[in-house]
């Protein structure tokens, strides 16, 4: 059989292009591999990306840099890998704000799944709902009776307007039926230090973050928001044991590529992530920073982000929250 010059040089080009393939994923990392954290260094993300980054460097023998490129509740980095080249070289690591953002953020510059390979949710962890002392409960029953008997009278603080903690108050509101006013901080680290200071009576905030002030008593524990207690503070229930059952808030981690990448070298990254999750030190390091390893799949995070993009557009619908051109 005999073709056309023009069909034989496509035939020739896809053939190149399908025996490139594999090289590529297999010699993958060649060169740097940058990990763009959205979110200004010192955070739980920036925090727990550098163990990744550490841990890939070690296992592949590749060179991961953690670039931070802070800006509108994650945005801003999240656009910038949506626009790299899908070679691998660019990766993004974000938290739950990236399943926010389309509900409270319309106009984004970029589509949360057509824009991204998923490669897997990194872990999973928590928030402390805590009072200052001088509030006067010490459960989440005993909250939910003041709230009601005092509406638009107690506050409760987060890290900022549209952001996770913000949001898990405003669920604990819409699921009990209380009315309380949110105080919104710039960063959780300023909202833990306003309930300290009896600026605000409530916080929504991390439970690495809240140890130290509750075990010295300078706020109270109430409950957390996951499905299982704290480790580090195993006398403290879960909100969904103490009246409120369903409700359940997660903070997470997850890793992604540009759309396009290849299939080859989106399973390498999710074999290396998932090995380096799972091994003794990162696991280790991990639970001192409230998190614990979840090494997903790229459909089992399709499917939960999916999840979580369905619930946080309720909760934003049901709390009239303005959205942000």
């Amino acid at each position: 059989m005999k073709f056309e010059p023009g069909i034989r040089c496509a035939l020739v080009i896809a053939v190149a292009c399908t025996l490139a393939a594999p090289a590529a994923a297999q010699t993958w990392p060649a060169r740097p591999v940058r990990i763009i954290v959205p979110f200004a260094p010192g955070g739980g993300v920036d925090t727990v990306t550098r163990f990744l980054a550490q841990k890939l460097g070690e296992q592949t023998g590749g060179s991961f840099v953690v670039d931070n490129r802070p800006g509108g509740a994650g945005i801003l980095g999240a656009e910038l890998v949506a626009r790299a080249a899908p070679d691998g070289y660019t990766l993004l690591t974000s938290a739950p704000e990236f399943s926010i953002n389309p509900s409270v953020r319309p106009k984004l510059p970029y589509d949360p799944f057509k824009d991204f390979a998923y490669i897997s949710q990194l872990t999973a962890g928590q928030f402390m709902l805590a009072s200052h002392p001088s509030v006067p409960v010490t459960t989440v029953r005993q909250l939910i009776a003041l709230a009601k008997a005092r509406p638009d009278q107690l506050n409760y603080g987060s890290s900022g307007t549209g952001g996770i903690n913000h949001l898990a108050g405003e669920l604990f509101q819409s699921m009990t039926g209380i009315r309380w006013v949110h105080v919104p901080f710039k960063g959780a680290g300023p909202s833990t230090i306003g309930l300290i200071g009896g600026h605000i009576d409530f916080v929504f905030a991390s439970t690495t973050g809240l140890v130290g002030p509750a075990r010295a008593g300078k706020v109270r524990a109430i409950a957390v928001t996951g499905p299982e207690r704290f480790t580090e503070l195993p006398e403290v229930p879960t909100i969904a044991e103490s009246g409120v059952p369903g409700y359940y808030v997660t903070g997470w981690y997850g890793f992604y590529a540009p759309a396009g990448t290849l299939a080859e070298i989106v399973r390498r990254l999710h074999a290396e992530a998932r090995r380096a999750l799972n091994s003794p030190d990162m696991t280790e390091k991990l639970a001192k920073t409230g998190n614990v390893p979840v090494a997903s799949s790229p459909e089992e995070f399709v499917a939960f982000m999916r999840a979580e993009i369905g619930k946080w557009a309720q909760v934003i619908k049901d709390s009239g929250l303005k959205k942000i051109d």
